[in-house]
């Protein structure tokens, strides 16, 4: 088993990568391997909608967006972190996201995905829907905890001293672990499941 994750946070040792060394420590004790790849400090472009990585299988804009995709793709899960800005996402992460998804080609079906936020105050659970639309879309379970996966933080590293997003972030890093191994264990008994051909309307007059 592996986890891909994703610290959009522009801060190395800020609040959201004290929320995901958490969960880091969970994966190490159940025996999954990880890797945190850090993108808010990066200068990552948004997407242009060109489409030429329909043709080419990779994004036009050859970034971090491009070596991520092949560890996406070989990953069972993906955690992707955020800090709240305006009740939103880092817009940096946000581009890398948006771009990593729709130029990776490849089926993710059944990845598991799960979001952290991170925020001094508010905008926790918009930012936490915000970025769990990126894995409904692209057919991946989404993890959860025993609450929104978020943690309260204001100068970097204080997250630590909140005690219950701490140990929300254990009980998710759990959860996310059973879930891989189930499905991992489903898929080789029953495959994955079927899919039709997708079907798009266009909704206009």
């Amino acid at each position: 088993m592996k986890v891909l994750m994703i610290n959009g946070s522009p801060r190395v040792n800020g609040n959201t990568a004290t929320a995901l060394h958490e969960m880091e420590k969970i994966f190490q004790q159940e025996g999954v391997e990880t890797e945190i790849i850090h993108v808010g400090n990066k200068d990552i472009r948004g997407c242009i909608g060109c489409r030429k990585c329909r043709e080419t299988g990779k994004c036009v804009f050859d970034d971090l967006v491009n070596e991520t995709s092949p560890k996406f793709a070989a990953c069972d899960g993906l955690v992707v972190g955020s800090p709240v800005y305006f009740a939103s996402a880092n817009a940096t992460l946000v581009a890398f996201i948006t771009r990593l998804f729709y130029s990776a080609g490849f089926d993710k079906t059944m990845k598991v995905g799960a979001s952290v936020v991170a925020a001094r105050r508010g905008g926790l659970s918009a930012t936490f829907d915000e970025l769990n639309k990126f894995f409904t879309i692209s057919g991946m379970p989404v993890a959860s905890g025993q609450y929104w996966n978020s943690v309260h933080g204001q100068t970097p590293g204080e997250a630590a001293q909140d005690e219950e997003g701490m140990q929300g972030m254990r009980t998710l890093a759990r959860n996310m672990t059973f879930l891989m191994r189930g499905i991992a264990l489903a898929k080789e008994k029953y495959g994955l499941p079927e899919k039709e051909p997708t079907r798009f309307t266009n909704f206009i007059r």
